[in-house]
């Protein structure tokens, strides 16, 4: 191969990679985009973690809105749940601003329907996910509001803070490592899972753990700590804290100022103390549903009775022989009712049988009309 050749090619490469290669910067500069240095500097203060609880998509998204923020004059609304007070102090001495201390948030289970106060009346044997069992079916017991106890909120949170009690079938929320990201409530098909306000450093609230808005006759069918809609939270609230709608109660986070009035006026248990040591539920007794009723005491004055209903019993006498009985019916039988019964051979009174037609021979000697004769074809 001639030498020339291979040369002239190797030039044409290289004039045509460094032609596009001048293409390339000429466009990168005439398309530039201009990131503020700060937005780096604010992305290397939050944690990392791309939970999207603060309401963007994800970290660098939520650098990017507190550096708009701090040039709009204020960093308030803007919050990372997982970093916390401590990582948006951090965030507005970078830019220069102050930040005002957000309320605490903590997830709340809004159900109390356990496995002995909800039973369970079917078994779900299909995929084992909260939102494909709320599309298939109402769930494996009565209540089509509660936990359905498949776990997609366990599997949503980043943190460890859920876990399934097996006793239960409830998923319980660790107060000491939730962040309040909100991954639970967007994965919870019901609405069940709530990240709202608490009070102070022990993360103090009352809720209302229920969401069956069927009337009060029902619900207390279905669950034996579900709310029956009957005020009594509501009317014993000072703060006007507790409103009951759609036959269900809801207490206000940011009303109410734990005085635990409704939580001791809820007849069913409904309302439960939360705070960073646990639940506390108050214990009602309520009648579970489909359980059977307890046996009732018996009267003073059927004790002679019942002494009497102890002494061994008598031998009972044998019962009398049964006999079949005969019925004779005299009554002559219709001949119809004889075939009917026993066949046409044995009737005792037979049909009897038709006379016989004899036809008369008569002649006569008179002649046929000539009409007659062309009819038999005489003429």
């Amino acid at each position: 191969m001639d030498f020339q050749v291979i040369l002239i090619a190797v030039i044409a490469l290289a004039v045509l990679g460094f032609a596009l290669a001048l293409l390339l910067y000429v466009v990168s500069k005439r398309f530039a985009v201009k990131e503020d240095p700060r937005i780096g500097q604010v992305l290397e203060a939050l944690p990392g973690a791309n939970c999207g609880g603060c309401g963007f998509p994800g970290c660098g998204g939520m650098a990017a809105a507190c550096v708009k923020a701090a040039d709009a004059g204020s960093l308030e609304g803007l919050n990372c749940p997982v970093g916390g007070a401590e990582c948006m102090e951090k965030i507005a001495g970078i830019l220069g601003m102050e930040v005002a201390a957000a309320a605490p948030k903590l997830a709340i289970v809004r159900c109390n329907g356990t496995c002995e106060k909800r039973p369970h009346l079917r078994v779900y044997d299909g995929v084992k996910s909260c939102r494909v069992a709320n599309t298939a079916c109402m769930g494996e017991t009565q209540c089509s509001y509660g936990c359905l106890g498949c776990g997609d909120c366990v599997a949503a949170c980043q943190f460890d803070a859920l876990h399934m009690n097996p006793k239960t079938g409830l998923p319980e929320v660790d107060a000491e490592k939730c962040t309040a990201c909100g991954a639970c409530q967007k994965a919870c098909p019901r609405g069940i899972m709530e990240v709202r306000t608490v009070s102070g450093a022990n993360k103090d609230a009352f809720v209302v753990t229920c969401m069956n808005m069927d009337k009060g006759a029902e619900a207390m069918k279905i669950c034996a700590s579900s709310c029956i809609a009957c005020k009594k939270c509501q009317n014993a609230c000072g703060s006007d804290a507790v409103h009951v709608g759609n036959n269900v109660a809801y207490i206000n986070p940011d009303a109410c100022v734990l005085c635990g009035a409704c939580f001791e006026a809820c007849p069913r248990g409904a309302i439960a103390s939360v705070s960073i040591k646990g639940v506390e539920r108050k214990d009602t007794h309520n009648p579970i549903p489909g359980a059977a009723k307890p046996a009732a005491k018996p009267a003073a004055g059927a004790a002679k009775a019942t002494a009497t209903a102890a002494a061994p019993a008598a031998p009972a006498k044998p019962a009398k022989e049964w006999k079949p009985i005969e019925v004779k019916y005299d009554a002559p039988l219709m001949p119809s009712q004889q075939i009917l019964l026993a066949g046409p051979k044995d009737i005792s009174n037979p049909v009897p049988a038709a006379k016989e037609v004899k036809f008369e021979d008569k002649r006569t000697d008179a002649p046929l009309p000539p009409s007659q004769l062309i009819l038999l074809g005489l003429k």
